[in-house]
């Protein structure tokens, strides 16, 4: 579960980066995406962690917390850039 956790978060960043290296906005705004998909997979990751007790509830809070707070920027950023003139 860990290691699929981490590959999710590993691979929302990446294509946050190969998304910024692309020449059109569309282009960037396709990489990112699938950034918020692979985001919705680690929030779906980290609930299950959660309910199978592999992680405090404390520590679920946090980081449920911090994933809501990516979600909302990653998906504000995509509306900003999908409303350019």
């Amino acid at each position: 579960m860990q290691a699929q956790i981490r590959r999710a978060a590993i691979s929302a960043a990446t294509n946050i980066v190969e998304g910024c290296a692309r020449r059109t906005t569309r282009e960037y705004v396709q990489f990112l995406n699938v950034a918020n998909g692979s985001t919705a997979e680690a929030g779906y990751l980290l609930n299950v962690a959660g309910r199978l007790g592999l992680v405090s509830a404390a520590v679920e809070v946090e980081l449920q917390m911090r994933y809501g707070d990516l979600t909302k920027g990653l998906q504000r950023l995509i509306a900003s850039l999908e409303n350019e003139p």
